[in-house]
Protein backbone atom coordinates (compact mmCIF):
# COMPACT_ATOMS: atom_id res chain seq x y z
CA UNK A 1 0.00 0.00 0.00
CA UNK A 2 1.01 3.53 -0.96
CA UNK A 3 2.53 5.54 2.24
CA UNK A 4 0.18 8.63 2.45
CA UNK A 5 1.79 9.95 5.94
CA UNK A 6 2.70 13.17 4.13
CA UNK A 7 -1.75 13.32 3.11
CA UNK A 8 -2.71 12.85 6.82
CA UNK A 9 -2.09 14.26 10.12
CA UNK A 10 -1.44 11.62 12.42
CA UNK A 11 -1.84 12.65 16.13
CA UNK A 12 -3.27 10.61 19.25
CA UNK A 13 -6.24 11.98 21.09
CA UNK A 14 -5.11 11.21 24.59
CA UNK A 15 -8.19 10.36 27.24
CA UNK A 16 -5.77 10.16 30.36
CA UNK A 17 -4.83 12.43 32.39
CA UNK A 18 -1.22 11.91 31.47
CA UNK A 19 1.00 15.10 30.92
CA UNK A 20 3.52 16.63 30.78
CA UNK A 21 6.53 14.54 32.19
CA UNK A 22 9.01 17.29 31.49
CA UNK A 23 7.02 19.85 31.72
CA UNK A 24 7.94 21.67 34.81
CA UNK A 25 11.25 21.40 33.86
CA UNK A 26 11.36 23.31 30.50
CA UNK A 27 12.12 26.93 29.91
CA UNK A 28 8.95 27.89 28.45
CA UNK A 29 7.80 31.45 27.01
CA UNK A 30 4.13 32.00 27.34
CA UNK A 31 1.80 34.09 25.20
CA UNK A 32 -1.90 34.12 26.13
CA UNK A 33 -5.11 35.44 23.92
CA UNK A 34 -8.97 35.33 24.78
CA UNK A 35 -8.78 31.17 24.50
CA UNK A 36 -5.27 30.34 24.49
CA UNK A 37 -1.96 29.90 25.74
CA UNK A 38 0.84 29.53 23.78
CA UNK A 39 3.85 28.17 25.49
CA UNK A 40 7.04 28.17 23.27
CA UNK A 41 10.98 27.42 24.19
CA UNK A 42 12.04 29.56 20.60
CA UNK A 43 10.93 31.48 17.85
CA UNK A 44 8.17 33.99 19.27
CA UNK A 45 6.88 34.98 15.74
CA UNK A 46 5.72 31.18 14.80
CA UNK A 47 4.41 31.02 18.51
CA UNK A 48 2.59 34.08 17.55
CA UNK A 49 1.27 33.03 14.60
CA UNK A 50 -0.27 29.73 16.22
CA UNK A 51 -1.87 31.72 18.81
CA UNK A 52 -3.46 33.97 15.86
CA UNK A 53 -4.55 31.48 14.12
CA UNK A 54 -5.78 28.88 16.97
CA UNK A 55 -8.82 31.89 17.48
CA UNK A 56 -9.84 31.23 13.70
CA UNK A 57 -9.90 27.61 13.99
CA UNK A 58 -11.88 28.07 17.36
CA UNK A 59 -14.87 29.68 15.40
CA UNK A 60 -14.35 27.91 11.75
CA UNK A 61 -14.31 24.63 13.67
CA UNK A 62 -17.45 25.10 16.14
CA UNK A 63 -19.25 26.54 12.71
CA UNK A 64 -18.14 24.06 10.46
CA UNK A 65 -19.47 21.04 13.38
CA UNK A 66 -22.82 22.52 13.95
CA UNK A 67 -21.54 23.39 17.13
CA UNK A 68 -21.11 27.74 17.11
CA UNK A 69 -24.24 28.10 19.65
CA UNK A 70 -22.51 25.49 22.00
CA UNK A 71 -18.58 26.92 21.40
CA UNK A 72 -18.64 29.78 24.60
CA UNK A 73 -16.19 27.96 26.10
CA UNK A 74 -12.18 28.21 26.74
CA UNK A 75 -12.26 31.46 28.47
CA UNK A 76 -10.17 32.89 31.55
CA UNK A 77 -9.13 29.96 33.72
CA UNK A 78 -10.57 27.34 31.08
CA UNK A 79 -7.95 28.36 28.27
CA UNK A 80 -6.40 25.57 26.11
CA UNK A 81 -2.78 25.63 26.67
CA UNK A 82 -0.33 24.20 23.54
CA UNK A 83 2.47 23.49 23.80
CA UNK A 84 5.26 23.72 21.62
CA UNK A 85 8.81 21.74 21.77
CA UNK A 86 11.30 23.09 19.79
CA UNK A 87 11.82 19.36 18.21
CA UNK A 88 10.34 16.01 18.32
CA UNK A 89 12.89 14.45 19.67
CA UNK A 90 11.89 16.55 22.74
CA UNK A 91 8.41 16.16 22.21
CA UNK A 92 8.55 12.21 21.82
CA UNK A 93 10.50 11.85 25.15
CA UNK A 94 7.95 14.06 26.75
CA UNK A 95 4.85 12.41 25.66
CA UNK A 96 5.79 9.30 25.03
CA UNK A 97 4.03 9.39 22.11
CA UNK A 98 4.33 6.29 19.23
CA UNK A 99 7.63 7.33 16.92
CA UNK A 100 4.72 8.05 13.87
CA UNK A 101 2.84 10.68 15.99
CA UNK A 102 3.41 14.54 15.15
CA UNK A 103 1.16 16.01 18.01
CA UNK A 104 -1.58 15.05 21.05
CA UNK A 105 -4.72 16.16 22.07
CA UNK A 106 -5.07 15.34 25.94
CA UNK A 107 -8.74 16.29 26.65
CA UNK A 108 -8.85 15.92 30.66
CA UNK A 109 -6.54 18.77 31.17
CA UNK A 110 -7.82 20.91 27.54
CA UNK A 111 -3.68 20.69 26.06
CA UNK A 112 -2.01 20.35 22.51
CA UNK A 113 1.46 19.44 22.69
CA UNK A 114 3.46 19.08 19.39
CA UNK A 115 6.59 20.85 18.32
CA UNK A 116 8.34 23.33 15.95
CA UNK A 117 7.74 21.46 12.82
CA UNK A 118 7.84 23.60 9.70
CA UNK A 119 5.33 22.19 7.37
CA UNK A 120 1.91 21.33 7.91
CA UNK A 121 1.55 22.65 12.15
CA UNK A 122 -0.37 25.74 11.86
CA UNK A 123 -2.17 24.48 8.56
CA UNK A 124 -2.90 20.53 9.90
CA UNK A 125 -2.18 19.71 13.21
CA UNK A 126 -3.08 22.20 15.05
CA UNK A 127 -6.99 22.55 13.73
CA UNK A 128 -6.41 18.89 13.84
CA UNK A 129 -6.09 18.76 17.49
CA UNK A 130 -8.53 21.83 18.74
CA UNK A 131 -11.17 19.90 16.67
CA UNK A 132 -10.35 16.55 19.31
CA UNK A 133 -10.88 19.14 22.06
CA UNK A 134 -14.34 20.66 20.51
CA UNK A 135 -15.70 17.72 19.81
CA UNK A 136 -15.14 16.01 23.52
CA UNK A 137 -16.30 19.44 24.78
CA UNK A 138 -19.67 18.81 23.67
CA UNK A 139 -20.31 14.84 23.43
CA UNK A 140 -18.47 14.53 26.67
CA UNK A 141 -17.11 11.01 27.75
CA UNK A 142 -19.62 8.66 28.76
CA UNK A 143 -21.44 7.79 25.90
CA UNK A 144 -20.15 5.32 23.51
CA UNK A 145 -18.12 7.20 21.04
CA UNK A 146 -16.06 5.23 19.10
CA UNK A 147 -12.46 6.45 17.99
CA UNK A 148 -12.80 6.50 14.88
CA UNK A 149 -15.30 9.26 15.07
CA UNK A 150 -13.13 11.58 17.38
CA UNK A 151 -10.52 11.07 14.85
CA UNK A 152 -12.24 11.72 11.87
CA UNK A 153 -13.77 14.60 13.19
CA UNK A 154 -10.40 15.75 13.67
CA UNK A 155 -9.21 14.90 9.89
CA UNK A 156 -11.89 16.66 8.74
CA UNK A 157 -11.59 19.97 10.21
CA UNK A 158 -8.23 20.01 8.01
CA UNK A 159 -10.28 21.80 5.57
CA UNK A 160 -7.69 21.88 2.71
CA UNK A 161 -7.38 18.32 2.27
CA UNK A 162 -10.83 17.25 2.54
CA UNK A 163 -11.04 16.41 -1.35
CA UNK A 164 -7.73 14.75 -1.36
CA UNK A 165 -9.33 12.34 1.57
CA UNK A 166 -12.43 11.88 -0.89
CA UNK A 167 -10.27 10.56 -3.98
CA UNK A 168 -8.15 8.35 -1.94
CA UNK A 169 -10.90 6.98 -0.64
CA UNK A 170 -12.15 6.47 -4.08
CA UNK A 171 -8.86 4.60 -5.00
CA UNK A 172 -8.96 2.41 -1.93
CA UNK A 173 -12.62 1.27 -2.53
CA UNK A 174 -11.39 0.20 -5.81
CA UNK A 175 -9.07 -1.69 -4.91
CA UNK A 176 -10.58 -2.87 -2.31
CA UNK A 177 -8.35 -2.21 0.29
CA UNK A 178 -10.96 -0.05 2.65
CA UNK A 179 -11.34 -1.29 6.41
CA UNK A 180 -14.79 -2.74 7.24
CA UNK A 181 -16.56 -0.96 10.06
CA UNK A 182 -16.58 -4.04 12.09
CA UNK A 183 -12.97 -3.98 12.28
CA UNK A 184 -13.05 0.19 12.22
CA UNK A 185 -14.90 -0.81 15.82
CA UNK A 186 -12.34 -3.56 16.91
CA UNK A 187 -8.84 -1.65 15.69
CA UNK A 188 -7.59 0.62 18.91
CA UNK A 189 -4.92 2.62 16.66
CA UNK A 190 -3.29 3.81 19.95
CA UNK A 191 -2.08 0.35 20.03
CA UNK A 192 -0.45 0.09 17.20
CA UNK A 193 3.11 0.78 17.38
CA UNK A 194 5.00 -1.76 15.64
CA UNK A 195 5.55 -0.72 12.19
CA UNK A 196 6.53 -3.68 10.64
CA UNK A 197 4.05 -5.83 12.19
CA UNK A 198 1.61 -7.67 9.80
CA UNK A 199 -1.95 -7.22 10.70
CA UNK A 200 -4.71 -9.08 9.36
CA UNK A 201 -8.15 -6.74 8.75
CA UNK A 202 -11.71 -7.82 6.67
CA UNK A 203 -12.30 -5.47 4.28
CA UNK A 204 -15.03 -3.57 2.39
CA UNK A 205 -16.04 -5.17 -0.86
CA UNK A 206 -18.96 -3.50 -3.05
CA UNK A 207 -20.67 -6.89 -3.23
CA UNK A 208 -20.80 -7.47 0.25
CA UNK A 209 -18.63 -9.93 0.34
CA UNK A 210 -15.89 -10.33 3.21
CA UNK A 211 -12.29 -10.53 2.51
CA UNK A 212 -9.34 -10.52 4.41
CA UNK A 213 -6.55 -7.74 3.71
CA UNK A 214 -2.66 -8.65 5.27
CA UNK A 215 -0.92 -4.90 5.87
CA UNK A 216 1.37 -3.59 8.09
CA UNK A 217 1.28 -1.52 10.90
CA UNK A 218 2.04 1.70 9.16
CA UNK A 219 0.10 0.96 6.50
CA UNK A 220 -2.83 0.09 8.89
CA UNK A 221 -2.53 3.56 10.85
CA UNK A 222 -2.67 5.66 7.65
CA UNK A 223 -5.90 3.59 6.21
CA UNK A 224 -7.28 3.82 9.45
CA UNK A 225 -7.11 7.68 9.48
CA UNK A 226 -8.49 8.37 6.38
CA UNK A 227 -11.05 5.61 6.75
CA UNK A 228 -12.01 7.77 9.36
CA UNK A 229 -12.30 11.46 7.68
CA UNK A 230 -14.36 9.93 4.87
CA UNK A 231 -17.03 8.83 7.16
CA UNK A 232 -16.97 12.22 8.83
CA UNK A 233 -16.84 13.78 5.39
CA UNK A 234 -19.82 11.70 4.00
CA UNK A 235 -22.50 12.42 7.10
CA UNK A 236 -21.24 15.71 6.72
CA UNK A 237 -21.32 16.40 2.74
CA UNK A 238 -24.44 14.01 2.49
CA UNK A 239 -26.70 14.70 5.69
CA UNK A 240 -25.27 17.73 6.48
CA UNK A 241 -24.26 19.43 10.32
CA UNK A 242 -27.77 19.55 11.99
CA UNK A 243 -27.88 15.52 11.28
CA UNK A 244 -24.56 15.37 12.64
CA UNK A 245 -25.17 17.44 15.63
CA UNK A 246 -28.31 15.18 16.73
CA UNK A 247 -25.99 12.45 16.53
CA UNK A 248 -23.44 13.32 18.62
CA UNK A 249 -26.27 14.79 21.35
CA UNK A 250 -27.90 11.31 21.42
CA UNK A 251 -23.99 9.59 22.06
CA UNK A 252 -23.25 11.87 24.64
CA UNK A 253 -26.77 11.64 26.36
CA UNK A 254 -25.95 8.10 26.66
CA UNK A 255 -27.19 6.18 23.32
CA UNK A 256 -25.21 3.32 22.17
CA UNK A 257 -23.80 4.32 18.89
CA UNK A 258 -26.76 2.31 16.77
CA UNK A 259 -28.92 3.70 18.13
CA UNK A 260 -27.50 7.15 17.70
CA UNK A 261 -27.23 6.36 14.01
CA UNK A 262 -30.78 5.46 14.01
CA UNK A 263 -32.31 8.66 15.44
CA UNK A 264 -30.40 10.86 13.68
CA UNK A 265 -30.30 9.19 10.28
CA UNK A 266 -33.15 6.60 10.17
CA UNK A 267 -34.83 9.09 7.87
CA UNK A 268 -31.71 8.63 5.62
CA UNK A 269 -31.72 4.56 6.10
CA UNK A 270 -28.98 4.48 8.49
CA UNK A 271 -30.39 2.74 11.83
CA UNK A 272 -27.18 0.08 11.55
CA UNK A 273 -23.49 0.09 11.23
CA UNK A 274 -23.98 -1.96 7.97
CA UNK A 275 -26.58 0.55 6.81
CA UNK A 276 -23.45 2.97 7.31
CA UNK A 277 -21.28 1.43 5.67
CA UNK A 278 -23.62 0.49 2.23
CA UNK A 279 -24.32 4.27 2.35
CA UNK A 280 -20.74 5.26 2.29
CA UNK A 281 -20.07 2.66 -0.45
CA UNK A 282 -23.06 4.29 -2.41
CA UNK A 283 -21.60 7.89 -1.89
CA UNK A 284 -18.24 6.97 -2.97
CA UNK A 285 -19.40 4.86 -6.27
CA UNK A 286 -21.98 7.78 -6.88
CA UNK A 287 -19.20 10.46 -7.26
CA UNK A 288 -16.50 8.72 -9.21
Amino acid sequence: MKRLFSALTLSMAVFCSCLLQEASAQNWQELKSEHFIVYFEQDENFAKEVSYKAEVYYQRIASDLGYARYSNFWTWDNRVKIYIYKEKESFLKATNQPTWSEGMADYRNKQIVSYGWSKGFVESLLPHEMAHLIFRDFVGFKGEVPLWLDEGVAQWAEEAKRSEYKQLAKQYLRQNTLLSLDDMMRVDIRNVKEVDKVHVRSIIKKDGERLFLFIGGESLVTLYYLESVTLIGFLMDKYGSVSFVDFCRQLRDGKSLQDALGAAYSTYSIRTLQDLEDRLIEHLEEEK
